[in-house]
């Protein structure tokens, strides 16, 4: 007999999230990235020379964790930080070319992501799926009391039959 929690929809959400994240890993791991970094050399192809905080605030995650997040791209030659303006606490962070390269690659990678996580659906339940899940976003940061990395997605008039 199944366990009455695995029946629930947040085990559903947990279980698919975690399997989510191990295809991505997989997925990031051929071009030679880890879970996150990924979201950086987006950020820095959109607006190269970001500060460590505005990374940190953009990535929302505290700045320690986003200074080894850039450690490590660093280490891989993908970023370079530089101080600017003259003031050595100031530092930006730059693109290399070879992470200007990878960071253009990134949109397949989660191109074929989304694909094989949405395999079998129709536009249709993939609509109403979004709905679904932006709804239950919803919920959880209004009881957090915070936007909760929402975006502002309108749930009515989604019209788009593409995704």
């Amino acid at each position: 007999m199944k366990d009455p929690v695995q029946k629930t929809i947040g085990y559903r959400l947990t279980h698919t999230a975690r399997l989510q994240k191990a295809l991505s890993a997989r997925l990031l791991a051929t071009l030679g990235l880890f879970p996150g970094q990924e979201a950086v050399l987006k950020l820095l192809c959109e607006q190269d020379g970001r500060t460590m905080g505005d990374l940190a605030g953009a990535l929302r995650v505290r700045p320690p964790t986003a200074s080894k997040t850039i450690a490590r791209l660093t280490t891989q030659g993908l970023v370079e930080r530089r101080t600017t303006d003259g003031d050595g606490r100031l530092v930006r962070v730059f693109l290399s070319e070879a992470g200007r390269e990878r960071g253009a690659s990134i949109d397949s990678v989660w191109e074929q992501l989304e694909g094989e996580m949405v395999a079998g659906l129709d536009s249709k339940e993939k609509k109403r799926l979004r709905k679904l899940l932006r709804k239950v976003e919803k919920n959880l940061a209004h009881r957090l009391g915070a936007d909760g990395g929402i975006d502002d997605e309108p749930d009515i008039g989604e019209d788009d039959d593409d995704a």
